[in-house]
C-alpha cells in the first residue's frame, strides 16, 4: 500500500526498554576464549561492554521476561493504559522463556498482551531478523493509517548473548563465521504508536525492502557442533561496498519518485543498525557518496550495549533522548540492516514522546 494514498499518519507516542543490570566487558569476554586471546576484539568491533541476561535461578531473565518488562516500562511513560491498546506485535528473534526454553506457541504477542492486561488487543508475532521490530512498526503504521486500529504496541526482547556463549565454546580464530556473535548484547524495547495530529510528532514514512540474494550471508540456527544457538556470518561479503549501497539507492529511489532529494528531508540525526563502530562509520561514508550530501549527526550506543539485534535502533533513540544528546523536535532517520538482506528507512519527527 503506497503511503501517498493514505490520509492518516502515525506517531511514536511512547518508548520503553529493559536493559539487564549485568555488565560484561569485551576484555572479560575475550579472556575466556583462548582462540582469540591475542585479538583486539574491542578495537575491531568498537564494543567496550554489553549487558547480559541474569542467569541466577529465581530471578533469571529471558527474552520474554525482558520484553514484558519493556512493555510495562513503555506503558509507564504513555498516556494510554493497557486496555486502550488495539494490537500487540512481538518481533523477537530469540524466543526464550523461563528455564531457557525456546518457544513458538503460544505466541509471544499473546503472552505479552495477557501479561500487560491488554485483553481485547489483536496480537501476532513477526519474524524478520534484526529488522523485526522495524517491521512491526511498519505494519502497525499501516494499520493505523488504514483505520484498522488507533493504538498499538510493538515489543521485542533479545537474549542475544546465547549465540556469544556458543561462539565462545566453538570459535577457532578471528576469521571464524561465528566471530560476529561476540559483539552482541541483551536488551528489550517496546514502542507505542497512535495517530498523529501534529507534524511535530509524526512518522513521515517507513519503507522496507528485502534482497534475498544475500540471505545466506548471516544465518542463526542451532549449532552443528554443540548444544545451543549459533550465528554464522560472512562479514566480508555481508558488509562489502556493493551490499551497503542498497540502502542509499533504495532510499534515493523512494524519494525521487516523490520529487525529493535526501537533502530535502533535513534530517537532524541518523541511527544505523548497531553492528559495530566501523560498520556505522563505513555505511555513513558510502551514503554520503551515494547521496552527494553530508550525513546528519550519527547516534550510537554500540560501545556500551553491543549489537542488540532488533532492539538496537530504538534503544539508541531512547538513550540519546534521555541523555539530552538528541533534541526534542528533531527529525530522525532510522536505517535497518538485517539478514535477509533487509534495508529501508524510517523518517520521524519526535517532540513529545514519552521515554
Amino acid at each position: 500500500m503506497s503511503t501517498s494514498t493514505l490520509s492518516r499518519r502515525s506517531r511514536l507516542e511512547a518508548l520503553g526498554a529493559h536493559v539487564p543490570e549485568t555488565v560484561m566487558t569485551t576484555r572479560q569476554l575475550a579472556e575466556g576464549i583462548s582462540a582469540i586471546r591475542d585479538t583486539d576484539l574491542q578495537r575491531i568491533t568498537g564494543v567496550a561492554e554489553r549487558r547480559v541476561y541474569h542467569r541466577d535461578p529465581g530471578v533469571a531473565e529471558s527474552s520474554f521476561s525482558m520484553a514484558l518488562s519493556a512493555a510495562r516500562d513503555c506503558l509507564g511513560v504513555s498516556r494510554y493504559e493497557a486496555a486502550d491498546i488495539g494490537v500487540v506485535i512481538s518481533a523477537s528473534i530469540t524466543r526464550f522463556t523461563a528455564g531457557g526454553r525456546f518457544s513458538f506457541e503460544p505466541s509471544f504477542a499473546a503472552m505479552l498482551a495477557r501479561g500487560i492486561g491488554a485483553r481485547s488487543a489483536v496480537h501476532f508475532d513477526v519474524s524478520n531478523a534484526c529488522a523485526g521490530l522495524m517491521t512491526g512498526v511498519y505494519l502497525l503504521d499501516r494499520m493505523i493509517r488504514s483505520g484498522a486500529v488507533r493504538t498499538g504496541l510493538v515489543v521485542s526482547g533479545e537474549q542475544a548473548t546465547t549465540v556469544a556463549e556458543t561462539a565462545a565454546r566453538e570459535i577457532g580464530d578471528s576469521y571464524d563465521p561465528q566471530f560476529a556473535a561476540l559483539s552482541v548484547g541483551d536488551s528489550a524495547v517496546a514502542v507505542l504508536l497512535d495517530a498523529s495530529t501534529d507534524e511535530a510528532d509524526r512518522i513521515h514514512y517507513v519503507e522496507l525492502m528485502t534482497c534475498s540474494e544475500y540471505s545466506h550471508l548471516c544465518m542463526g540456527m542451532p549449532s552443528d557442533r554443540s548444544q545451543g544457538m549459533a550465528l554464522y556470518t560472512d562479514n566480508k561479503k555481508m558488509h562489502n561496498r556493493d551490499r551497503l549501497k542498497l540502502w542509499p539507492r533504495f532510499h534515493g529511489d523512494f524519494l525521487a519518485k516523490q520529487g525529493r532529494h535526501f537533502t530535502d528531508e533535513a534530517f537532524d540525526y541518523v541511527i544505523q543498525h548497531q553492528v559495530g563502530t566501523r560498520f556505522i562509520d563505513y555505511v555513513n561514508q558510502i551514503a554520503e557518496t551515494e547521496f552527494g550530501a553530508p550525513m546528519p549527526v550519527s547516534l550510537a550506543t554500540v560501545e556500551k550495549y553491543g549489537n542488540t539485534a532488533t532492539t538496537s535502533h530504538f534503544l539508541t533513540l531512547r538513550d540519546h533522548l534521555r541523555a539530552g544528546t538528541a533534541r526534542p523536535g528533531s527529525r530522525f532517520l532510522l536505517v535497518p540492516a538485517a539478514s535477509g538482506v533487509v534495508t529501508g528507512a524510517l523518517s520521524t519527527t519526535i517532540t513529545n514522546m514519552g521515554v
